[in-house]
């Protein structure tokens, strides 16, 4: 490793980004590029994919977008996320932009019930690149295949085959190209004279002519190779699968034996090339001796081939044999199925139905005990109401008895107690002794007048339990008499 170009870090300290820096975590910065749209969720399609360890579903698959409006300021939006954003403590409205600023707080989700503050909160900061880039968090294209290297098939491709790299003398580095399932036959060489005349594309006809018919045959010759290959996990389930795993692994040993030869082909044309390059004159035999050798190898390719299509197409029949009895197992399969779930479908109407028989008797029991309190209740209502009544009897009994002024025929209005222990109100008591000083009961001399104050409150407190029609006729009774002194 090299050191660091003083002018790249120069301009990269000269450089601000706006970042989102997580709070508590030196790592796992969120940055904000200019002139882009960076957006936030669990999802593979967004810039910043974030999976809670504590609560996976805490956000969404595309929870907010983060962009710069025409201004340059950068805005937030909440996307119809669960568990919502929050800026500054305040929710945001779904599909709204809301402009940010440095220092602003940003929250994304809801804390969980034993935790004060939620997994995922952030500051908004504007800094020098040079020193966010050791804090921030990898873009989701960067993981992206980590994921799919999790989600991908395993099953048996020729693409993964020809894949491979294939390495030869020169120490060059060539892709395989597909394998033409339709054999060509190499021409034949020109005279030693020619081939040292002739420009590379003439000097070795059999390789313009391989190269040709791989590029015109090579993407058909391979066609019904996925479909084959497609089958394989589905044949696996069949009853007796041993004939075609048998096959399928004759297939792979000729597809491995067809790629060595193909390899040993590309090898030794590098080498004709190689030699043609560093002799031009003086090496006609070893080109031929190279030339014979590529023919020799290439016939061997085409025979492979051949071979190799038969088996395809071998293993194609056994397979389409195979997916009709497995048509016909997964229709009966099915049709039993059916008839379990029916069955089972019965048996659980039935218990639903005993269930609810039971709840409903329950609930008719439940209902019964109810009605007996609501009538116990109602009997205890209808005493406390008799009793009520009656004692409110008895009150007016007393108060028409004892507490009634014998001179109005009224209740005791500022009651007032003679020497001889009979009482009258005092304005009656008054008007009385206008024209006679003895007592209206017992006919003894007044000597003497007490004011009672207990006879007062006595009567003011059970008019008050009257009825209105009472406690009104009483306050113009009393207004009444009131103005009569006064006057």
């Amino acid at each position: 490793m090299g050191e660091a170009d003083p002018l790249v870090s120069g301009q990269l300290a000269a450089v601000r980004s706006w970042c989102l820096r997580r709070l508590g975590m030196d790592r796992e910065w969120l940055q904000l590029e200019a002139g882009s749209e960076v957006t936030i969720g669990r999802g593979f399609g967004v810039t910043y994919q974030l999976i809670s360890k504590v609560c996976p579903l805490m956000i969404s698959r595309n929870h907010c977008v983060l962009r710069q409006n025409p201004e340059g300021q950068w805005t937030i939006m909440d996307n119809k996320s669960l568990n919502g954003v929050w800026l500054n403590r305040e929710r945001l409205a779904p599909l709204q932009g809301y402009c940010i600023r440095k220092g602003d707080h940003i929250q994304l989700g809801v804390p969980l019930e034993d935790k004060e503050t939620v997994e995922y909160e952030y500051e908004v900061i504007e800094e020098d690149l040079e020193s966010l880039a050791p804090c921030l968090a990898p873009k989701n294209d960067q993981t992206t295949e980590k994921h799919k290297s999790l989600r991908t098939k395993r099953k048996f491709s020729l693409d993964g085959l020809e894949s491979l790299p294939a390495e030869g003398p020169s120490g060059l580095r060539c892709p395989l190209t597909k394998i033409s399932s339709k054999p060509v036959e190499p021409e034949k060489l020109h005279g030693k004279g020619e081939a040292a005349s002739r420009p590379l594309g003439c000097l070795c006809p059999t390789l313009t002519s391989l190269e040709a018919s791989e590029r015109t045959t090579g993407p058909h010759a391979c066609s019904t190779l996925p479909k084959v290959l497609d089958l394989c996990p589905k044949k696996q389930k069949a009853c007796s699968p041993s004939a075609s795993q048998s096959s399928l692994e004759l297939f792979k040993v000729a597809m491995s034996r067809t790629l060595k030869l193909k390899t040993q082909v590309q090898e030794k044309q590098m080498a004709i090339l190689n030699a043609k390059r560093q002799a031009r004159k003086g090496s006609s035999k070893k080109m031929v001796r190279l030339e014979k050798e590529l023919r020799d190898l290439q016939s061997q390719l085409y025979a492979e081939q051949a071979q190799q299509q038969a088996r395809v197409e071998q293993l194609e029949k056994t397979f389409q044999e195979e997916e009709h009895y497995l048509q016909g197992l997964e229709e009966e399969r099915g049709e039993c199925d059916l008839k379990q779930q029916l069955v089972q479908a019965l048996q659980e109407h039935r218990a639903l139905m005993e269930e609810l028989n039971r709840s409903k008797k329950d609930f008719e029991k439940i209902i019964q005990a109810k009605n007996k309190e609501l009538e116990r209740t109602k009997e205890e209502k209808d005493k406390v109401q008799a009793q009520k009544e009656e004692v409110l009897s008895h009150m007016n009994d007393v108060l028409e008895n004892e507490l009634q002024c014998i001179i109005c025929s009224e209740y005791f209005i500022e009651a007032v107690t003679l020497n001889c222990a009979h009482s009258f109100c005092s304005f009656c008591i008054n008007e009385w002794m206008k024209r006679k000083v003895e007592c209206p009961i017992c006919r003894k001399d007044i000597e003497s007048r007490t004011n009672s104050l207990v006879l007062d409150n006595c009567i003011s407190k059970m008019v008050d339990n009257l009825s209105s029609d009472v406690k009104e006729r009483r306050r113009a009774l009393v207004r009444e008499r009131r103005a009569k002194r006064l006057s």
